[in-house]
């Protein structure tokens, strides 16, 4: 698939999280390897946090609105960036070594009008 074998970059401002080697291709998602930069131990916690409550979240909707909370301090923190630049919208996930994410070329918009970065 097209994915495969792309580098796409997180970053917190202008310092490197990470980059995420892509070696798996399952649309709307893509994982691959993640190598962490000298940006991740900032963000490390954030992501671990967001992991286990999307693990606990289920069908709990005070559950899922933890994981909002907790995802939204991700996204304001992080950009996600393609071979071709930054996406306006996305999901990430780290745990270790490995990334999954999905994106959209269009900003997410809230219903109540705000936008989003999930995608």
């Amino acid at each position: 698939m097209g994915f495969v074998g792309e580098v796409w970059r997180v970053c917190a401002g202008q310092e490197a999280v990470g980059d995420i080697l892509v070696d798996e291709a399952d649309f709307p998602w893509l994982s691959g390897a993640f190598t962490a930069g000298p940006g991740f131990a900032a963000v490390r916690d954030l992501f671990a946090g967001e992991l286990a409550l999307l693990e606990r979240a289920d069908d709990d909707e005070q559950g899922w609105e933890e994981w909002e909370r907790a995802y939204d301090d991700i996204a304001r923190r992080v950009s996600l960036s393609s071979p071709d630049g930054p996406v306006p919208a996305f999901l990430l996930h780290i745990e270790g070594d490995r990334a999954w994410f999905r994106w959209s070329d269009e900003p997410v918009e809230e219903p109540g009008g705000e936008g989003r970065t999930e995608g």
